[in-house]
């Protein structure tokens, strides 16, 4: 039986009492505030990032992992009789983090590495590597779990969410498509997706009232069917809104299971506080 070992970035925001229930090796990215260097999840939590940025004089840099610190993870699984290591890493789009696991990869011998580019971020990244650790505690090798990851890929996996302001995702240059949208910069709050790997505009709409309804309505035209759901409510720093939205989506729909998650330092030196992100695949 391959003994398979699931390794995520920190911008997949699980729970650290997870990881170590489903045996999940975590990464993490880097975000820079001037010569300050942090290990989100690690040196530096959401709460104490969306302090530290309303301090701040400039917007914090991001960075990914070296490739050698993935080679050495590589390494100590080896040494721990893993003979497959999965890896599944955010959007090659907006991150270089997939590109250095790929890079890992072919520095080490004697492990089977499959790394795995979700295309997305945040809880969406999270569906697919609890699917992978799940796989993995019942004794599947990595061919098989990437098999099914991409699954789950082909068949859909939606995420919209909604920024007070595009201001960081222009100056961070994670936004593509937008320059329609900069016109009225200051005038709407844009419900943006993910397509492709990268963050594009979706639409662009006048209050933030009206953004999140929108999010509910995209979520009720697509689960109205009666499937199975497994839903997330994304935060940047509002942990209220985020509780109502999920206490609503779980009167109204029955076949929906919901939880709460959070845009950590990474993704919200990209989104900004006060972003509401809404996603959700059928299993």
């Amino acid at each position: 039986m391959a003994k398979t070992a699931v390794i995520t970035d920190s911008t997949s925001y699980i729970d650290d009492a997870i990881r170590k229930e489903k045996n999940i090796v975590m990464i993490p990215l880097n975000v820079i505030f001037g010569e300050e260097s942090f290990l989100e999840e690690i040196e530096l939590t959401a709460e104490q990032f969306y302090e530290k940025m309303r301090g701040a004089e400039e917007l914090p840099k991001t960075s990914q992992p070296a490739v050698g610190e993935f080679v050495q993870l590589y390494e100590e699984l080896r040494e721990s009789q893993y003979t497959d290591i999965i890896v599944v890493t955010l959007s090659s789009g907006i991150s270089g983090t997939f590109q250095a696991a790929q890079t890992a990869a072919t520095m080490v011998e004697n492990v089977n590495v499959y790394v795995f580019d979700s295309e997305i971020s945040c809880s969406a990244q999270a569906f697919f590597v609890l699917e992978a650790a799940e796989m993995a505690i019942d004794g599947k090798d990595g061919k098989a779990i990437v098999t099914r990851l991409d699954e789950i890929k082909q068949k859909g996996m939606e995420a919209f969410f909604v920024v007070d302001d595009l201001t960081n995702l222009r100056l961070g240059g994670r936004l593509s498509g937008a320059q329609a949208f900069f016109g009225g910069l200051l005038q709407i709050k844009p419900v943006l997706e993910f397509k492709d790997g990268r963050i594009v505009p979706f639409e662009k709409i006048r209050t933030r009232k009206r953004a999140l309804a929108r999010l509910r309505e995209l979520f009720h035209n697509d689960v109205q069917d009666g499937e199975k759901v497994n839903a997330t409510v994304i935060h940047g720093n509002r942990p209220d809104d985020a509780t109502e939205i999920k206490q609503e989506l779980e009167k109204k729909y029955d076949n929906v299971t919901v939880d709460i998650s959070y845009f950590g330092p990474v993704i919200g030196t990209h989104l900004g506080e006060g972003a509401i992100g809404l996603t959700w695949y059928k299993p």
